[in-house]
């Protein structure tokens, strides 16, 4: 245990973030749900890209435009490997897990659907991956059903699978949900989903960063996950597809790069992944991102998910001690994420409150505004843990609490 707190110590100071004050308070920062911090190591590389080693990838014919396409498919690969794809040709470089999304809805799910087919959601999805099926649902005029959500956030499985039938062509779900916490069984749940014969999106954006993803294992047909979640910058995702459905896409957006040979009447499309990944490229994203990557391989997910499990324990436990506190998401199995409201208080009060104290968390409905209703509530406080998190920061959360809850009750 010393070791281990030695070693997120030591990772602690690669975040020169945390070293800032707030409102002459020590910075603690809870919000690695929306966005996490950027190691040096990682900002470090974006910047040498930048200044020494600039240049567009693919169609270069010089050294730096070799060096930057070799980088830039090396980060490819890294991917690859870290979802353990069976091969590169199946990560596709995107924004994040919306344009992910968006791109399975249009090029997968525009050309499937007939009338009266079926999407299936649940209540605790995000809002990237409710309203791209939405769109694509009512052109089609499919129709876009949710599995129920427990009191306690664990998914209805039983619920599951009495809405899944023969009508069902995709299944589109939440490894883990980014206000309950609720860590899902993706792998029992695509396996159920095949049965019916339809297909399986996950998406990953928060347990990417918690423990180690297997596509092949899982048996997913999509996995979307964004960078910005996994200590890289913002504006690079992944999208990993299997290439026997990749190769069967029309494209999802036209232009360079991403074809073979145009003609003023017509074009054909370059290979997969490639005539998914039109224009320009996040270059020094997507090298920033396989450098992230290695960061975390260089940790071990086995040390990641205790500390953070650790942390997420303490904080539970010390919120059931606060009076007035009401903990949304009670799940057995779950992610670092805490979400909480305090009695007859608002959660925008009680964020306000915290940041005052220098205590970074979010305040709102999380762009889950189905799961809200659901529950009957406007929004929650939401405290998220991430590997440069410590036990004081839980103290502090905790006090910051305990001060909003005296001024408020």
């Amino acid at each position: 245990m010393i070791e281990n707190e030695t070693l997120f110590e030591n990772i602690r100071r690669q975040f020169p973030a945390l070293t800032q004050k707030v409102n002459g308070r020590e910075f603690v920062y809870l919000d690695s749900a929306a966005t996490t911090l950027k190691p040096e190591v990682v900002a470090k590389r974006v910047y040498h890209f930048n200044q020494y080693e600039i240049s567009n990838v693919h169609r270069g014919a010089h050294y730096f435009a070799d060096q930057a396409t070799q980088k830039y498919e090396e980060a490819r690969k890294t991917t690859a490997a870290f979802l353990n794809a069976k091969t590169t040709t199946e990560v596709i470089f995107v924004r994040g897990t919306t344009e992910a999304i968006n791109l399975i809805a249009y090029s997968f799910a525009r050309p499937l659907l007939k009338e009266n087919d079926e999407i299936l959601i649940t209540e605790m999805e995000h809002h990237a991956n409710i309203v791209p099926w939405q769109i694509v649902a009512s052109e089609k005029r499919a129709k876009v059903r949710a599995v129920l959500v427990k009191e306690n956030g664990e998914l209805d499985l039983e619920d599951l699978k009495s809405k899944l039938s023969s009508k069902t062509k995709i299944v589109a779900v939440t490894a883990c949900s980014n206000i309950l916490g609720t860590v899902n069984n993706v792998k029992l749940i695509t396996e159920l989903a095949h049965k019916v014969g339809a297909k399986v999106l996950v998406d990953g954006a928060q347990i990417v960063s918690q423990e180690v993803v297997d596509v092949q294992d899982i048996n997913c047909d999509f996995f979307a996950f964004s960078g910005h979640k996994l200590f890289a910058p913002f504006g690079i995702g992944v999208l990993y597809a299997k290439k026997e459905i990749l190769e069967t896409m029309p494209p999802y957006q036209g232009g360079g790069s991403m074809i073979s040979d145009v003609c003023i009447e017509s074009s054909t499309y370059n290979d997969v992944p490639y005539r998914f990944e039109a224009g320009t490229p996040n270059v020094e994203g997507a090298i920033a991102l396989g450098c992230a990557i290695e960061f975390l391989k260089s940790i071990g997910f086995t040390k990641i998910s205790e500390h953070k499990k650790d942390l997420l324990e303490a904080a539970t436990e010390g919120l059931l001690k606060i009076p007035q506190v009401q903990i949304v998401g009670t799940a057995p199995r779950k992610g670092p994420i805490l979400s909480f409201n305090l009695l007859k208080t608002h959660h925008s009060d009680v964020g306000q409150v915290l940041d005052q104290q220098g205590i970074a968390v979010r305040a709102g409905h999380h762009c889950t505004q189905p799961l809200m209703k659901r529950l009957g509530i406007s929004g929650t406080v939401r405290a998220s843990f991430s590997i440069y998190n410590n036990i004081k920061d839980v103290d502090l959360f905790l006090k910051g609490v305990k001060k909003a809850q005296e001024l408020f009750q």
